[in-house]
């Protein structure tokens, strides 16, 4: 029977806390600007399923297709080395990005779509006869209804969004948590103390989220 000889080193862990801590910061900045842009295009993509044109309805279908239907690791993948093979050269922060924005983007449009669904258009037709415009209605019509629905697939999608920035070192990017512990445990060998407090690290953001969700979902919806 083999025997348990390894030695836990955790001080060397903790002294690394401050840079960790660091890159978590990055990891929710980039998981933050990537759903922003990734609900703009996916209410874009949600509207453009619906609409009579062929081409936006078959342009946002492939979106959504290719975004669920294909590992999010290939779309960074295609973005940081597919583009580089045609001289077009993109940097790791900005292909990360760009590959979570894409994947968040068709993820929730069909969250979005569903939504739209589950709003009567009859309140759509009464706001426009006292006198709304299209835009007018939509705004304070359909996307208020429209959050209640997709709150909390849009909290679900950002602590994925979250969790997927760790995918970053794969394309060099160095400064976020995953990319901060690949450096130390690259530096140190101690390989166990640094990614258990990275996954430490992971599970507060994300328990953190669920309680700012909790807590904006008793002040939004509470009526």
């Amino acid at each position: 029977m083999p025997e348990f000889d390894y030695t836990f080193h955790w001080r060397a862990a903790f002294k690394a806390l401050p840079d960790m801590l660091a890159g978590a910061w990055v990891t929710v900045e980039a998981a933050t600007v990537s759903m922003v842009f990734g609900v703009l295009i996916a209410l874009a993509l949600a509207a453009m399923r619906d609409t009579r044109n062929p081409v936006l309805r078959g342009a946002a279908h492939a979106w959504v297709s290719i975004a669920r239907n294909t590992p999010a690791l290939f779309q960074i993948y295609m973005l940081y080395f597919g583009l580089g093979s045609f001289d077009l050269h993109v940097g790791s922060r900005a292909a990360l990005l760009a590959g979570i924005t894409f994947n968040n983007a068709g993820y929730l449009a069909e969250n979005f779509r569903g939504g739209l669904r589950a709003i009567p258009a009859t309140q759509v037709r009464a706001a426009r006869s006292l006198g709304m415009g299209a835009l007018q209605a939509y705004r304070l019509i359909v996307v208020p209804q429209l959050l209640r629905i997709v709150f909390y697939p849009l909290i679900n999608q950002m602590v994925w969004a979250v969790l997927m920035t760790s995918l970053g070192v794969s394309v060099g990017l160095n400064d976020d948590l995953t990319g901060v512990t690949q450096d130390y445990n690259a530096r140190t060998f101690r390989t166990f103390e640094f990614f258990a407090l990275a996954a430490v690290l992971y599970y507060a953001i994300a328990k953190g989220i669920g309680w700012v969700a909790r807590l904006l979902a008793w002040r939004l919806f509470r009526d």
